[in-house]
């Protein structure tokens, strides 16, 4: 009996290691509109882009309504996704001694970026001419 249990916990230990593998594979392949754009907006502010910022810039070039928690859990995915780095800058007697999270685009976040743009422009490319007279 112990053979047998141990055996079915070794079994179950490799399928798991397999799907956390293939699970982690997979992660990060797609960006996603508002991934995107949030990682843009990372871009354009820098070297000042933390939450709040990103939120307002969102707001004003999108010119519609973005909550602070959509913002901060697609910089957190963005961040697990490799997409973005933090670092945490100084206190300031303005923010009650708090530190900003602030963002920067990783050399992986550029090149989901740079792919992005790439499938965009080719895809603008192949439409025919007589497609935008219909």
């Amino acid at each position: 009996m112990f053979k047998r249990s141990k055996f079915i916990f070794v079994v179950f230990d490799y399928f798991h290691y397999i799907y956390e593998r293939i699970k982690s594979k997979m992660k990060g392949t797609n960006l996603g509109e508002f991934e995107e754009l949030i990682l843009l907006m990372a871009g354009v502010l820098y070297p000042d882009a933390y939450g709040l910022s990103i939120r307002k810039e969102v707001m004003e070039q999108l010119e519609r309504s973005v909550s602070i928690g959509a913002v901060h859990a697609t910089l957190s995915r963005l961040e697990d996704k490799g997409y973005l780095k933090s670092h945490l800058a100084d206190a300031t007697h303005e923010r009650g001694g708090r530190r900003k999270k602030l963002f920067v685009i990783s050399s992986t976040g550029k090149k989901a970026l740079e792919k992005n743009r790439i499938l965009r422009n080719s895809l603008w490319n192949k439409i025919p001419e007589i497609a935008w007279t219909v």
